[in-house]
């Protein structure tokens, strides 16, 4: 007979398993095999640190509150304190967000940090609304696994089912927009993917004890300096080096669709139903950047706000990543000269990989120009232009049967594109990475006029990919030379997107001091 202490709690002896019941296992914290040293992360609390700021939670006990390493209330005592993965645990296990340190604004816990591949993919799906409409089987099916399995693995890793992680991205984004904007209630159900106002008001009452009007009542007097429909916040760790992200789009930005400058980045937005709309993103006053959308709905803009942060990759560790690259005696004087370095992804894998065709054996300037000879050309133009955002990307099925005669394509590549643009249309070929950058890479380069490197190359911008490394790029081999790069990037796995990226800035570093 099992005890009833035991009866809440999973363990595995011998070839035993109990399985917890889901009433009982919320106040466990993290389950045992969790990576977490709790003598680590109470001395974290004690002395603030910022480090370990969105990379767990501590849950109080004696007040049913859970918060942020940086929280600024008295530190509790530590047998009264249960640490969490993830914010989503923490209210799985029946605790209310702190209303001083506002978990909700905390950068959020990089999705390799304890996690297996797969539920870090599955975290990224979420996060751009696999579960507003979908289900977790739906999900669970992407990734290749049944629907018991994936919540067994994010049971394991996040303490925390996929609902419950979808959840609570809503609930935070919906807190976010009530402090940041004066949206009325409804609209602010709409964009973070409610599908009723009723739902709505239930859940943050659940969450956070109190009405949503309540909650808007206790925001900042300062109102968000922004003039367009929605505006938000995307917390980042420091450092963030801005200015090597804006210099890098900056001369791959798409004419018609992208516009960046110093002081920000903007472009157009395809949305469903035919619509059209604007982002724009710059460094904030704060470790964040400022988000900015203006769309004729702001129905789902969760998922374009998820996008925005994969794409400036706000998610990521830099002290974790550099910590690994600097071992390399080639990439230390690198990393030291850019630890905020980060990974500029695409919004759109689309787009982005049509632009890597293009950009096949010719030079970045090169395929800009040709990738804006093919905006220009089928792409749609705005109804209302915001000069030099111009056009929306041209759709799959438009680029399929599009004439690209006269652009500066060769034939060979113009029916590379084609047939590419045709699978994505058809259905045939799915534009995401949830069972790795290998597969994707696999079923890319079974069409014909892909290669290797283009395969790469897309996985790592168009999905943000870490461990992406497009091994053939000439510019990689002029960065090191006579380096076997294949038995060499070895050593920078997980990150060898990131090493690419440090390899890319220091060929310009060169170019610029000669």
């Amino acid at each position: 007979m099992i005890s009833p202490r035991l009866a809440g709690v999973s363990r595995i002896m011998g070839r035993v398993q109990v399985r917890k019941r889901r009433a009982a296992r919320a106040r466990s914290g993290y389950p045992p095999n969790m990576e977490l040293n709790p003598e680590i992360c109470y001395r974290a609390v004690q002395s603030r640190d910022a480090r370990f700021d969105g990379r767990f939670f501590t849950a109080v006990r004696t007040t049913g509150i859970y918060c942020r390493p940086v929280c600024p209330a008295v530190t509790p005592r530590r047998p009264n304190v249960t640490f969490y993965a993830c914010a989503a645990a923490a209210e799985q296990a029946g605790y209310r967000p702190c209303k001083r340190c506002r978990p909700e604004t905390s950068p959020g816990t990089p999705a390799w940090l304890g996690t297996s591949a797969t539920v870090s993919r599955a975290l990224r799906c979420i996060a751009e609304g696999a579960l507003d409409d979908g289900t977790v089987g739906t999900l669970a099916a992407r990734l290749g696994l049944g629907p018991r399995q994936l919540t067994r693995l994010f049971e394991r890793h996040l303490g925390a089912t996929p609902v419950r992680i979808a959840q609570t991205r809503r609930v935070h984004f919906a807190k976010s927009l009530l402090e940041q904007t004066d949206l009325p209630m409804t609209q602010i159900a709409l964009a973070a993917g409610f599908g009723s106002l009723r739902r709505f008001n239930a859940l943050l009452h659940t969450v956070y004890g109190c009405a949503p009007t309540d909650l808007r009542r206790r925001k900042p007097a300062t109102e968000a300096p922004f003039g367009t429909a929605l505006a938000c916040r995307l917390p980042y760790r420091p450092p963030y080096d801005w200015d090597q992200l804006a210099r890098f789009l900056r001369g791959r930005a798409i004419p018609g669709i992208e516009c960046v400058t110093a002081d920000g980045y903007a472009r157009t937005l395809a949305l469903p139903d035919d619509g059209a709309g604007f982002m724009r993103v710059a460094p904030g006053d704060g470790p964040w950047l400022d988000l900015h959308l203006d769309l004729p709905r702001v129905d789902g803009a969760i998922a374009l706000a998820a996008r925005a942060r994969r794409m400036f990759d706000c998610g990521a560790d830099p002290a974790v990543i550099h910590e690994q690259l600097a071992r390399d005696p080639a990439l230390e004087p690198l990393v030291r000269r850019r630890p905020g370095l980060r990974l500029p992804s695409a919004f759109d894998p689309f787009e982005l990989a049509v632009r890597a065709i293009v950009g096949q054996q010719v030079s970045v300037a090169a395929a800009t120009t040709v990738t804006g000879r093919v905006v220009a050309r089928c792409g749609t133009p705005l109804a209302e232009p915001r000069p030099p955002l111009t056009h929306l990307f041209p759709a799959p099925a438009a680029l399929a049967v599009a004439d690209l005669d006269g652009l500066g394509l060769t034939t060979r590549r113009a029916t590379t594109l084609r047939t590419f643009a045709a699978a994505v249309a058809d259905g045939e070929l799915v534009l995401d990475t949830p069972r790795g950058p290998d597969e994707f890479a696999a079923r890319l380069m079974a069409l014909p006029g892909i290669g290797p490197w283009t395969a790469q190359y897309v996985a790592l911008r168009a999905f943000g990919e870490p461990d992406a490394f497009p091994l053939g790029d000439l510019g990689l081999k002029h960065a090191l030379p006579g380096v076997d790069l294949a038995v060499r990037s070895t050593d920078w796995s997980p990150w060898r997107g990131y090493a690419a990226l440090h390899l890319w800035a220091g060929l310009g570093d060169k170019a610029t001091a000669e």
